[in-house]
């Protein structure tokens, strides 16, 4: 369903008249992230990869870029819990796309890489990942884009440091 800022093209009220977003929620950051959120996963399911989940994506991503590093470092800097990121991280190793290799000195510690197939699959999604953002971004320049995402990513660790303080 395509919607305008603050209208649902699919409700009626029981006059007919178009039954819009109440203001209090359009004002509400966590119900526009939610949002966002619903959105881009939906976009994601079917523009990049039905199988393969935003989270596995930067699981991959992040051994990409860190190859031996262990799961737990990886965790934070891809904001995934530990449990999460063990469970995630089991289900690249069933698919084939990481190894994990216990660390010499430290037998609690699994060092990540990626396979062949892994990096392969990282590729291929990759390009259509970036096709996404692309289209999620159609229409700004290249300077509001960094802006929007600048913003974004202080009101993300914001928010994470708010769940820090409990």
């Amino acid at each position: 369903m395509v919607r305008e800022a603050g209208k649902s093209t699919a409700a009626k009220g029981g006059r007919g008249e178009a039954i819009t977003t109440p203001a209090e929620l359009l004002a509400a950051p966590g119900y526009v992230a939610r949002r966002l959120y619903q959105s881009y996963v939906a976009l994601w399911t079917r523009m990049v990869d039905p199988v393969l989940t935003g989270p596995q994506f930067a699981v991959l991503t992040a051994v990409d870029n860190y190859p031996g590093v262990d799961q737990g470092s990886l965790a934070s800097s891809v904001a995934l819990d530990r449990s999460t990121m063990a469970d995630i991280v089991r289900r690249l190793e069933d698919n084939g796309l990481i190894v994990r290799h216990t660390a010499l000195h430290d037998g609690r510690r699994k060092l990540l890489h990626l396979t062949e197939e892994g990096a392969r699959r990282l590729e291929e999604v990759n390009r259509r990942a970036r096709a996404l953002d692309e289209q999620l971004l159609n229409g700004y320049s290249q300077s509001e884009r960094e802006r929007v995402l600048r913003e974004m990513t202080v009101l993300a660790a914001r928010w994470e440091r708010l769940m820090g303080d409990e």
